[in-house]
């Protein structure tokens, strides 16, 4: 791989003018999740040559696709029937990516939910869009005005985060999380399964979350599931916390002084809303979350756990996986990138010679 190449893919981007001898590897068996021609077991190898030299990232949600092109420009397709691709003029799908056109500023990062989406611009403000939390919005609001953009059919600015800058923004089912320039976490929507670390059942505003939480320390990034989080510290800890039962927190749920806990079940989901240190992912380089699965490069080496009903963890069933393990079918392959979508996972590796 050529050098320009190699920052091209540290940079999350595809470089269009050179070949690179990298392998993308694609799972579990279904041809219509990873994508590919076979049927049965991980997709053949094959040599990855893309001609999108200024697409710098992208964000998939339910039913929708967005790019995020380098000077900003920000596009959408796909379902519309929650206005959650930007696009009011556009009553049914969007066949062909889109302008956001009402988005005036520069977009630094976007982030997709089931049915609302995240921008963070270039100025640190957060813009949403998309009415898939405002049913639950209601019911927990007790007739109280919701903020506009949980009901905002195109980007609407996030109130509450008027005193911080935002630089990367992260989307659940139906939660939002935004990390700020100071390594801190404010997070707003549903709570149900305590991945918001309060004990309201919904947040229509962002609320920060104690950096107690985080042993004091700032976190450095943070990814989302449909009902779990995954967040880095700037030391390298790795927290998770939020719905536990398809084991997608990797973690056992603990008690002071490292014991099992055998209380009841509403104490387990208790400990597994509180943020909790993974240490065998300390040190994590990458980190993706599925919708209830994860994948993670640690010492060079990939790591799955979690929901693995249709074999996305990699380790040839389809039992859930509690703790995070080595994907052994990759061997010595060098990961450079890794990526999971709702059932299925991908890992683009660079092979030897």
């Amino acid at each position: 791989m050529s050098r320009h190449c190699k920052r091209c893919w540290r940079r999350g981007t595809f470089c269009s003018y050179h070949w690179c001898r990298t392998t993308l590897c694609m799972w579990p068996q279904q041809r219509w999740a990873a994508g590919v021609e076979s049927h049965r077991g991980c997709a053949a190898f094959h040599f990855v040559h893309c001609p999108v030299w200024l697409l710098c990232k992208t964000s998939c949600m339910w039913l929708g696709f967005y790019n995020h092109i380098r000077s900003g420009l920000l596009l959408s397709c796909g379902s519309n029937s929650f206005g959650q691709l930007g696009l009011p003029q556009i009553s049914g799908p969007c066949l062909t990516p889109q302008k956001i056109e009402s988005l005036k500023e520069k977009v630094v990062n976007v982030a997709a939910g089931l049915r609302h989406a995240l921008a963070a611009t270039d100025s640190g403000l957060v813009l949403q869009w998309g009415t898939g939390m405002a049913s639950r919005a209601k019911r927990a609001s007790q007739g109280k005005a919701l903020p506009v953009f949980l009901t905002a059919k195109e980007p609407c600015e996030v109130t509450g985060l008027e005193d911080v800058k935002v630089k990367t923004v992260a989307a659940g089912s139906y939660h939002s999380v935004s990390l700020t320039d100071e390594g801190c976490l404010y997070v707003w929507g549903s709570n149900k399964h305590g991945q918001l670390v309060s004990r309201d059942i919904f947040l229509a505003e962002p609320k920060k979350i104690d950096t107690q939480c985080f042993s004091h320390e700032k976190i450095g990034a943070v990814w989302s599931g449909w009902t779990h989080l995954v967040a880095r510290t700037e030391a390298g800890k790795v927290f998770t916390w939020g719905r536990a039962d398809y084991r997608q927190l990797g973690r056992h749920a603990g008690v002071p002084g490292g014991q099992q806990s055998t209380a009841s079940e509403h104490c387990l989901e208790l400990l597994c809303n509180i943020p909790v240190s993974v240490p065998c992912l300390n040190g994590a380089s990458q980190i993706a979350c599925g919708s209830e699965h994860n994948l993670a490069i640690v010492g060079g080496q990939c790591f799955s756990w979690g929901w693995n009903e249709h074999g996305m963890c990699g380790d040839g069933t389809e039992a859930n996986v509690r703790v995070p393990k080595p994907v052994k079918a990759l061997g010595c392959a060098k990961q450079i990138l890794i990526g999971c979508g709702a059932g299925h996972s991908m890992a683009l590796c660079q092979t030897p010679q």
